[in-house]
């Protein structure tokens, strides 16, 4: 019963978790955002008290339920585990845990948000992880699921569905997720939850609190046969069956164990006394939770398919990215700073950008976090996704009014580039589609009239929405780009 509630809230989860990613129709989103908020580092990383408090409530009550349940990394290993399984049963065993690496990664991980590393955070965080390989391989296979669709229903002279365009934005994202993949697939496939009670820091962290749960899976050593078909199906491998212990930092509360014993030995109940446990464990857990809790609370402190053709009449080249000195980050990031020390790399804002706009950094020192580039599209005024879904706070909530006077950027004209100076041709597409009014054409010479108009940028207007440099007919650089912003500002 138990393990059956368990499994089907845990499918439930990871489906609607899973499509947040894939669903590039913002309908998904505003039903179930909330499950990306109430994901333990982002949540963290927002300083968000109330989500917070109910994840250590519960695991206070119930154990690692967040685990099992809520964390979508933890279902996928589930998953791989039970191909296993059905392979192989009673595949596993007890092992003793690896404090020592478990412990050195949760310090890491504190570390690297007191340090600010970004990066290093986004590798560890399994939420993020999870994103990374849903946005990058399971998205674009439902983008050109979703195009078939619509051809066939096209066809049929229906037009409910519309064709997106499908691309990978960053190859370095997809060799991390790729591998991310295959790794946990093959530990999970082999051992179970071996990267959850070894690497994880927020199962080292739970595991904490997991150890003081009010409900727990118990032994009882008089009606044990120490047959030890538990411990044979622990993913987690915690039961020592012969000595008729749990180790309940590394238990995720599957109920597996409570299902595979045929003398009702194992149950689901009230954890005993503290005296009841090995002498000095519980004041050892004790210390431990304390100092890790305080460096984690004090590190949260301190910082959160192409198209080559226009109307099938003239070859367009495909834009490059002009060399900014400064990368633009999204309207509601407030700083550069802000987003790198907040974000996680999850990918949800890259999911839900309509306008193709964001897409995983390169760069070492924000590897995988969002920038903006407007190669694909700009920045629409009008479109606050991004701010909408975040879930950690690197991008906060803001209105359609307020986006509209946050300058990201400024617009810097390439006189080098500009087909009125190279081709003779009047354009003006940049002043004509700017939003806030921030370019004007003039004459290039400002003794002829007559002369080939040029923009001008009003720098103090300019919000570096990036219309100007998309819709620049110049090839294979725009004439005009954003340069941006290291702090955003109200103008």
């Amino acid at each position: 019963m138990l393990k059956n509630i368990r499994r089907i809230s845990a499918v439930i989860f990871f489906l609607l978790i899973t499509l947040l990613f894939l669903d590039f129709t913002g309908s998904i989103q505003r039903w179930f955002g909330w499950m990306a908020k109430i994901q333990f580092l982002p949540a963290l990383l927002a300083l968000n008290i109330g989500v917070l408090a109910f994840l250590v409530v519960m695991t206070l009550l119930l154990g690692r339920v967040y685990c099992s349940v809520i964390c979508p990394l933890g279902v996928m290993q589930d998953g791989f585990g039970w191909i296993g399984r059905k392979v192989r049963k009673n595949r596993y065993g007890y092992s003793r845990p690896l404090n020592i690496l478990r412990y050195v990664m949760l310090g890491l991980m504190a570390v690297a948000i007191i340090a600010g590393i970004g990066s290093f955070v986004a590798l560890l965080a399994p939420y993020s992880a999870y994103g990374r390989i849903a946005q990058t391989l399971l998205a674009p296979v439902w983008q050109w699921g979703n195009n078939l669709l619509a051809s066939w229903a096209e066809s049929h002279e229906s037009y409910a569905f519309y064709s997106v365009d499908v691309w990978l934005r960053s190859g370095v994202t997809l060799a991390v997720a790729a591998t991310t993949l295959i790794v946990l697939g093959i530990l999970a496939y082999r051992n179970g939850r071996t990267y959850c009670n070894t690497v994880c820091p927020v199962g080292t962290l739970l595991g904490f609190l997991a150890r003081f749960s009010w409900l727990r899976p118990v032994i009882d050593s008089g009606k044990c046969n120490s047959c030890g078909l538990c411990a044979r199906n622990c993913k987690a491998a915690c039961i020592d069956s012969k000595a008729h212990k749990i180790d309940y930092s590394r238990c995720v509360t599957c109920f597996d164990c409570i299902g595979k014993c045929h003398k009702g030995a194992i149950s689901y109940t009230f954890r005993r006394s503290l005296q009841d446990e090995t002498e000095g464990v519980a004041d050892a857990s004790r210390r431990q939770f304390l100092t890790v809790s305080g460096l984690i609370a004090s590190a949260t402190l301190l910082k959160a398919e192409e198209k080559t053709v226009d109307g099938g009449l003239a070859t367009i080249t495909d834009k490059k990215i002009p060399e900014r000195k400064t990368k633009i980050v999204p309207p509601g990031a407030l700083s550069i700073a802000n987003l790198e020390s907040h974000c996680t790399a999850c990918q949800l804002c890259v999911a839900a950008c309509p306008n193709g706009v964001l897409r995983p950094s390169t760069q070492l020192d924000s590897l995988m976090q969002p920038e903006s580039s407007y190669e694909r599209g700009y920045c629409r005024p009008e479109c606050t996704r991004c701010s909408e879904v975040c879930p950690a706070g690197a991008i906060r909530p803001i209105t359609r009014a307020e986006k509209s006077s946050v300058q990201i950027g400024h617009a810097v004209w390439v006189k080098a580039n500009c087909i009125p100076l190279t081709d003779g041709v009047e354009c003006g597409n940049c002043a004509r589609h700017c939003p806030s009014g921030a370019i004007t054409m003039v004459a290039s010479d400002a003794a002829d009239v007559n002369s080939p108009k040029i923009p001008v940028v009003n720098t103090e207007r300019c919000i570096g929405c990036g219309a100007c440099e998309n819709l620049c007919p110049a090839r294979p650089f725009s004439a005009i780009y954003v340069e941006g912003h290291e702090r955003h500002r109200i103008i």
